[in-house]
This record gives structure tokens, C-alpha cells and sequence, in this order.
């Protein structure tokens, strides 16, 4: 198969806040089906806008173009306007019509700039506030249903807009006792245990989310035969559980950042890509080594072509429901800027908005990744 229409399986980061000769002939090589923007390519509102027009002329295929904009400490846009409320903080509130503006607005101003996809919402549950696994402050519940209640809310606001969404991180870091931007967690429930919980809520909003992001945990109940495989990696969890058990055989599935510790530290780049396919994703996230994408479609091109025919459709039947940028405009940008200043302090207050998000103690990746 040609190596332009498997680049359709790479979501690649971009290095800067513009692309280089170097990196522009890079992409047009490889075609990459989708880009992921953090805080590294971010300067201005003009500039951003003309890095995501740059990169929808050099491909071939519009591109599905993406960002972490949840809200609070994982908000990439706040380098250049208001930080949105997290979704522990809308939560705590308990205001639904809160968390719709919050989708509404996100989608608004994502569109502006000219993304497409959302890596939105976080589904997993919030056992305990204080836990040092990446999750804090990014949990829309502290239980099954209030998950499920709030995350739609936002979900279905943000799809109103024309942003795809995305669920995350399946099948959950919930339980997860370290951060998978250093490290593999381990997460010890039974199927019965995660079925009853973690896994509710992708089960349930499963036919309104867009894709879904599968994460680098390992579960024992899933491959009590691959000591320390992650799910990312996991035919069991992806194409058993998820597309054959839950039913999402033709939803986008992409993996977590390929470049996090937990993968990393475990397995060999060559085998993360063939196995990340093989096990049922459509995308191979490499959000940071950029250079290494030239070496991931190396990889894509062993595999046969049957191995590699479901992934490339889902990818293009996805793109089918891309929407067109809007128009940029600063004034429309400072406009929804203010609007997400003034959801700011309806859920927070005066005071409590005025100081950005800063975790105590040692700070998650996340924030950067």
C-alpha cells in the first residue's frame, strides 16, 4: 500500500509555532491523517491560525486537527487567552447549564483557530480527589452517573459546534496509582469490578462520542498472559472489548501519546506501532519525537494490507464529518475569550478566578504533554 494513504494512520505533533522548510517537505512526504497542537506551537492568535492553515494546505486529505482543551491546568489555549473552569470545578458547582456553556464555548473557539477534534472528555471517575495519577482536577464525577451526567452535557455542547470529541482515557486510569507520563500503571480490578464502574461510561455514551483514546494502563483481567502489556497496545481490550463486546466497531480508536514513560520504558517503538494496529486502533498518537513519524510509516508498511484496510476506513469515514474552520477574526476571538473569563467566574467566583491552575507538589506532565 502507498505510504501516503497509511500516513492517514499517524497523529503527529508539530515541532513549533511555524512549520520549517525541513518539516513542511516532512509532512507532504508522509501525509499524517491528523496533527496534535500543545503549548510548544502556541504564541499568538494570528500565529496559531496561520500554523493550523499551513498545515491543512500541505495535506492532501484534510487533516483532522487536534488539542487537550478540557478546562483548568490541561487548557493548551490559556498561553494566550482565559483558562476555562475545570471539570472538577463545574462539577463541584453543579450547575448544568455551566457545563454546557463550557462545551459551547470550547467548540466556538476551537473552530475559530481551525481544529476539528477535542481530545474531550475525560469519562473516567474521580475515586479519590488527591490522587497523584494525572487525573486531578479533570474528572467530571465521583461516581458512574454523575460521569455519564456531566461528561454528555459537555460532549453534546462541544458537537453542537462542529468539533468532533473524544472519550477518554478507555477503559479508565480511575484506579491508576501513578502517573502514565512516567510510568505503567498497573490497575488490579476484576472485569465484574470494571464493567460495574469504570467502563459505564464509555458503554453509555459510546454512540455520542466521535472516537476514543485508549490508554497505557495494564489490566491483568484483560491479558493475565502479557505481565505489564499495555491496554493501548491490547487486542483483548480494543477489539475485544470495546469494537466486539461495547459494540464500537466503526468508531475512531487512537492510542494515548506513544511517547509517555508507559510505553517508553516497556516496549520497543517498532513493535508499539505494529502492535498498536494489530490490536484494532486507527491512529498511532507520537505527539513529542516528531521525526520518529517518518520511522512509524516505516513500520506501517510491513504490515499486509488486510491488516491495515478497517483502520484506513474509519479514519476516512470520520473525516466525512469534519466541519470547515470559521473564519478568523481577533474580535471574535476576544469575544469568546470573555465569555469563557465570565464562565470563569460564575463557577469559581471572583477571587478563586484569578489564580490559574497550579498543582502543589509535584506537577503531572500533563500540563505540557
Amino acid at each position: 500500500m502507498e505510504a501516503a494513504h497509511l500516513g492517514q494512520l499517524i497523529l503527529t505533533g508539530v515541532p513549533g509555532t511555524e512549520l520549517d522548510p525541513d518539516t513542511a517537505a516532512r509532512f507532504k512526504e508522509i501525509q499524517p491523517g491528523g496533527f496534535i497542537l500543545f503549548g510548544r506551537n502556541i504564541e499568538s492568535p494570528g500565529q496559531l491560525r496561520r500554523l493550523l492553515d499551513d498545515l491543512r494546505e500541505l495535506s492532501a486529505v484534510e487533516p483532522i486537527i487536534t488539542i487537550d482543551q478540557e478546562g483548568g491546568r490541561v487548557s493548551r489555549l490559556r498561553l494566550i487567552g482565559n483558562e476555562p473552569p475545570n471539570a472538577q470545578a463545574l462539577r463541584d458547582k453543579g450547575d448544568p447549564e455551566l457545563i454546557r456553556r463550557h462545551g459551547r464555548l470550547t467548540g466556538q473557539i476551537l473552530n475559530l483557530f481551525g481544529f476539528n477534534l477535542d481530545l474531550c472528555p475525560v469519562l473516567d471517575i474521580s475515586y479519590d480527589d488527591e490522587a497523584d495519577n494525572s487525573l486531578k482536577g479533570r474528572c467530571y464525577g465521583r461516581d458512574t452517573q454523575e460521569v455519564i451526567d456531566n461528561a454528555g452535557i459537555f460532549n453534546r455542547a462541544l458537537r453542537e459546534q462542529g468539533i468532533l470529541s473524544c472519550g477518554k482515557h478507555f477503559p479508565g486510569y480511575s484506579n491508576a496509582a501513578c502517573d502514565a507520563h512516567e510510568e505503567l500503571p498497573v490497575i488490579d480490578r476484576s472485569r465484574e469490578e470494571l464493567e460495574a464502574e469504570e467502563l459505564a461510561p464509555f458503554r453509555t455514551l459510546l454512540p455520542e462520542l466521535d472516537s476514543i483514546m485508549v490508554c497505557h494502563s495494564h489490566y491483568p483481567c484483560f491479558d493475565p498472559d502479557r505481565p505489564r502489556w499495555p491496554a493501548s497496545l491490547s487486542e483483548n481490550v480494543i477489539t475485544g472489548l470495546l469494537r466486539d463486546q461495547l459494540g464500537y466497531d466503526n468508531g475512531l480508536v487512537m492510542t494515548d501519546d506513544l511517547d509517555m514513560g508507559a510505553i517508553l520504558n516497556e516496549v520497543g517503538f517498532d513493535e508499539v506501532i505494529r502492535s498498536a494496529i494489530l490490536a484494532g486502533n486507527d491512529m498511532v498518537m507520537i505527539c513529542h519525537r516528531v521525526e520518529m513519524a517518518e520511522a512509524a510509516l516505516r513500520v506501517l508498511q510491513t504490515l499486509a494490507d488486510v491488516e491495515v484496510t478497517d483502520a484506513l476506513e474509519r479514519v476516512h469515514r470520520t473525516k466525512l464529518r469534519l466541519r470547515p474552520p470559521a473564519g478568523f477574526d481577533l474580535d471574535t476571538f476576544r469575544e469568546i475569550d470573555s465569555q469563557i473569563w465570565d464562565l470563569r467566574v460564575d463557577t469559581l467566583g471572583e477571587e478563586r478566578a484569578k489564580v490559574l491552575s497550579v498543582e502543589d507538589g509535584k506537577r503531572s506532565p500533563v500540563e505540557t504533554y
